[in-house]
């Protein structure tokens, strides 16, 4: 029987590629939508995971996400660093300024300024040059994709491509000379702006001057102490919030869920996938059953039960299924390996395939019960019908 249905459903060919394709753009939009999301999300919070050494990120308490910077007093550092439980705590600036390229243009730059003596929160790799070199005079470090796009260098020829950064170039902060001395990968971040990084001091004189210009404090724990415990005695002690690791990306991934319009938009395109990958493998499977119901009339004469009609529609719906999950995952990962060098955020983890393969699922009953239904009140007379 198994047999006989698999030559039913691929009789009509243009009927069993109308159902795939139903399905494999499901498929497709249900996993490519949600990892262009989770991508976009992933970003908000970069900056963060690519500070690996420092178990708790000190700030103000109104502070609602990494980019949301209330600057502290200095004095602050000293109060977070008498915190019994605390190894060290060093200082970090973020903020945003102009750098000034060779052709006269401007560019908002991620200005990171790592304390002058530890250089910790410094990039996660280092492409050229080493971290040290930032104690050099008017020392930077840029991050690789804004050396070769947004901080390149005019093209040599009219119509040419843009000359990446290089060590040894300068470039202008706040209209003071910043010498190239790095070039660094890091993630990229939500609004995909250059990052460059120098030491606390040289971001401090970049900056403009500011009665308060501590953006945060990164803080290790002794070993042995407890993380909750020691971010609850600082709060206490300074009257600052202390976040985890984890809880300050929860706390940003949290503020973009909740305060942009981006979940809600990528929701919609995946619900419509989902309906519109419904209607068309549903309609079209529907429509495959009806042609064939003299056939399924024929063998319900001949003797053959419900269960087993059941079964070979079962066995038609997850065929057509898990051919079209197949081309459409393998869709977006191909979508996913052409974009990996541009700016498009994609992250295909893989709790997105079992997300995809449900909705696939839920089509494909679907489909099955609109067919079974009327598979079930079929009367065998029918074969004997005009």
């Amino acid at each position: 029987m198994n047999h006989i249905a698999l030559k039913m459903l691929m009789g009509d060919r243009g009927k069993y590629l109308g159902i795939i394709m139903g399905l494999t753009f499901a498929s497709l939009i249900m996993t490519q939508q949600p990892a262009i999301f989770v991508g976009l999300m992933t970003r908000s919070f970069s900056f963060i995971s690519d500070l690996g050494l420092p178990d708790i990120w000190v700030m103000d308490p109104k502070v609602q996400f990494i980019d949301d910077v209330k600057p502290l007093q200095d004095t602050k550092l000293y109060r977070v660093r008498g915190v019994a439980g605390v190894k060290w705590a060093m200082p970090l600036y973020k903020g945003l300024l102009k750098a000034r390229m060779a052709d006269g243009t401007f560019q908002t730059c991620n200005v990171i300024g790592l304390d002058d003596a530890t250089l910790i929160g410094g990039p996660p790799i280092m492409l050229e040059g080493k971290l040290e070199d930032l104690r050099r005079s008017d020392g930077v470090i840029v991050d690789i994709d804004g050396a070769k796009d947004k901080l390149a260098k005019p093209p040599l020829t009219p119509g040419g491509k843009p000359v990446p950064l290089k060590i040894g170039d300068s470039l202008e902060l706040n209209d003071k000379r910043a010498i190239v001395v790095g070039i660094a990968k890091t993630t990229k971040t939500f609004q995909s702006q250059p990052v460059v990084y120098t030491t606390y001091s040289r971001a401090i004189r970049y900056a403009p001057r500011e009665r308060k210009m501590l953006s945060f404090v990164l803080v290790k724990a002794m070993p042995g102490t407890d993380i909750p415990t020691l971010t609850r005695r600082i709060q206490e002690a300074t009257g600052l919030a202390a976040y985890s690791q984890k809880e300050f990306m929860d706390l940003t991934w949290n503020y973009f869920m909740k305060n942009t319009g981006i979940p809600i938009n990528f929701g919609i395109s995946v619900t419509l996938g989902f309906i519109v990958g419904a209607a068309i493998a549903g309609q079209t499977f529907y429509n495959f059953t009806l042609e064939n119901l003299r056939q399924f009339g024929v063998l319900k004469a001949m003797g053959t039960s419900n269960w087993t009609l059941l079964r070979m529609i079962l066995l038609q719906a997850i065929l057509v299924g898990m051919i079209g999950y197949g081309l459409g995952v393998g869709l977006t990962a191909l979508f996913g390996y052409a974009m990996r060098n541009t700016i498009m955020a994609f992250k295909f983890p893989w709790q997105l395939l079992v997300f995809s393969g449900a909705g696939v699922t839920l089509i494909c009953i679907f489909a099955a019960l609109i067919s079974i239904r009327k598979v079930i009140k079929l009367e065998p007379a029918i074969v004997f019908k005009g």
